[in-house]
């Protein structure tokens, strides 16, 4: 079983969206982007609890906030609106009166189904073809026999102008069709297995015995009925909080029973005590949880006091006997990373894929994204008018599966999480610019900014001839790429310029070569005196102070891997920082933030003289 297809509108910050899953599936992209708005809005059409919360959507739910209509729309668009206003049906709650008023509409289509779900959900069995991404039509015999058998189900929420308040209802999308609306009721979507962790909001009550906590959920599948309710509260009921000594508990709790006679009949109310619980069962699941020991003592704590990352292996312990009890289950997890070591996200991620027949993860971890293959990836992005949409990684032919997969995480990951995108053509200045962009940042605040408030992360691209084939992976995927390389010929700045949104260019053979050509003689002797002289080139400059330039060339020349130019000019002062450096960092700010009317194209823009 899995998921294969999702539509989203109106939904949070998406407006539109049409996603098309893979069995096993990692979405990225910057913060902000709509990655968990995917997995909340699979909860709200399939989780078996969350659209069953009164009221299942409020006003934050909706699209900019937009839940009553405050003007008319056009004729096409009301129609289309229309359209998804649920009707009056027995079974259904009131539709709202104002078809034309914004709805919540979420569509989501599930395939591989088992011979349980397919005798289950028998008159509301369709058949999805994989290679068309849609379901099938009138399919012949022949397709059947190729396509996968699948259910349609939708949610719609809107807002009751009447009741002054939010209604949504679960139904198959198949018997919409047909004129009605047959419910896709909580126990249908049990059945369909789909769990939602979210990582940061389960851990305080994954334990406890609330409703829809993950013990809960455990209980439930295996149809055990604790007998905790009747033991526990019978031995609640005659355990008080009082004592006989002086001074104590009980003596306070007589003393206001002796004023209650002076002034009350005994039918009234005597005798109070103290007790530890509200003696009901609704009680007991807010206030029961687990314990554990800490460290070698036998102390016991509430478990939710442990560390964050303790709790979240006891949590996927908790969904692996969940899934092994399901055994047919699809996970949607948000970002598994957190508070956990490189290994352990590797081994939740491997985990989670061997126990679900589908899982669909969130994350910003290189160590989470590396195990899930290219086509298993999905970049996702959104437009200021609220449409999300995802992307395919298709890696260029100078760029083989193998080196993308050995080099994820040190020159490919940044850049497919981030927005904007600085190839390097060499260490150097991949180390170079985001710590220059710093030090300028820190001298003049009120004009610079990092790049990482900018939202630019800095790439190596190897070399020159790669930066090409780079940016066209980036740039594939919706994002804005810059480079910033050494002096070329007209042809190559001309691929250039047009293989790229943004080309910095220097006029010299190289970056140190550069960064010493606008330097300042105190700036040398600076850095010089702030280093201990290796002894490799201490045969060539005995006293490098008596051929300062040539001698700090060398050094940054011989050690440049090791990113000796970035902590040459992170101790420069303003002036002494090469003004191609200076005017660079500009020009991707102003690249970033749009060019002002009228402004005149910066210096960094064209190639320098040298």
């Amino acid at each position: 079983m899995r998921i294969s297809k999702l539509s989203i509108k109106n939904f949070r910050g998406v407006a539109n969206a049409e996603l098309v899953f893979q069995s096993h599936t990692v979405l990225i992209g910057d913060n902000n982007t709509g990655k968990s708005t995917v997995l909340e809005a699979l909860d709200l059409v399939l989780g078996p609890d969350r659209a069953h919360r009164m009221p299942p959507v409020d006003e934050h739910d909706f699209f900019q906030g937009k839940y009553i209509q405050s003007e008319p729309e056009p004729a096409a668009l009301v129609a289309a609106n229309a359209a998804d206003v649920p009707e009056k049906a027995a079974e259904q709650v009131e539709a709202p009166a104002d078809e034309a008023a914004p709805v919540i509409r979420i569509d989501a289509t599930v395939c591989d189904l088992t011979d349980e779900q397919k005798a289950r959900f028998m008159a509301n069995v369709e058949w999805w073809d994989d290679d068309q991404s849609s379901v099938l039509e009138q399919p012949t015999a022949e397709q059947v026999v190729a396509a996968s058998p699948c259910i349609r189900v939708s949610f719609i929420g809107w807002y009751d102008e009447e009741d002054d308040d939010f209604s949504g209802e679960t139904f198959f999308t198949k018997t919409e069709e047909d004129g009605l609306r047959q419910p896709f009721r909580k126990k249908d979507k049990q059945i369909c297995g789909f769990l939602y962790l979210r990582t940061l909001r389960t851990g305080s009550r994954a334990l406890s015995l609330e409703r829809g906590s993950l013990l809960d959920i455990i209980l439930r599948l295996q149809e055990a009925r604790p007998k905790l309710w009747e033991d526990s509260l019978e031995a609640l009921s005659s355990l008080q909080l009082s004592d006989d000594a002086v001074g104590g508990l009980g003596e306070v709790l007589e003393s206001v029973n002796t004023a209650l006679k002076k002034y009350v009949p005994k039918e009234w109310g005597a005798q109070p005590q103290l007790r530890v619980s509200n003696l009901t069962r609704e009680h007991l699941r807010k206030v029961v949880t687990a314990f554990m020991s800490t460290g070698e003592g036998n102390h016991l704590a509430p478990y939710y006091r442990q560390g964050t990352g303790t709790i979240n292996m006891l949590v996927l312990a908790l969904l692996s006997q969940i899934a092994a009890g399901k055994q047919n289950v699809i996970f949607a997890m948000e970002e598994p990373e957190i508070a956990i070591p490189p290994y352990a996200q590797k081994q939740i991620v491997n985990e989670v894929r061997k126990l679900s027949s589908q899982t669909i993860f969130t994350s910003h971890s290189p160590y989470v994204i590396e195990e899930f293959g290219v086509e298993e990836t999905i970049p996702l992005s959104r437009d200021a008018a609220g449409v999300l949409g995802q992307r395919e990684i298709v890696l260029p032919a100078s760029i083989k599966p193998k080196f993308y997969r050995q080099n994820f995480r040190t020159v490919f990951c940044e850049g497919l999480l981030s927005r904007r995108v600085l190839l390097a053509e060499g260490a150097t200045e991949a180390i170079a610019f985001p710590a220059v962009a710093r030090r300028l940042a820190k001298l003049r605040p009120e004009e610079f900014k990092t790049l990482e408030s900018i939202g630019v992360c800095t790439i190596d691209a190897g070399s020159e001839s790669k930066i090409i084939a780079m940016a066209g992976l980036y740039r594939g995927l919706g994002k804005e790429v810059i480079c910033a390389c050494d002096a070329q010929d007209a042809a190559a700045t001309a691929n250039l310029e047009a293989a790229l949104d943004l080309v910095l260019m220097h006029g010299e053979s190289g970056f140190e070569k550069m960064v010493m050509a606008d330097t300042t003689e105190a700036a040398m002797e600076r850095y010089l005196d702030s280093i201990m002289w290796p002894q490799a080139l201490q045969a060539q400059f005995p006293d490098p102070k008596a051929d300062l330039a040539n001698a700090i060339r060398a050094y940054l020349s011989k050690y440049k891997g090791e990113g000796v130019a970035a902590d040459f000019l992170v101790q420069c002062e303003f002036e002494e920082i090469p003004d191609w450096i200076r005017q660079s960092c500009l020009a991707i700010q102003q690249f970033c933030a749009g060019e002002e009317e009228n402004e005149p194209e910066p210096q960094a823009l064209v190639k320098a003289d040298g």
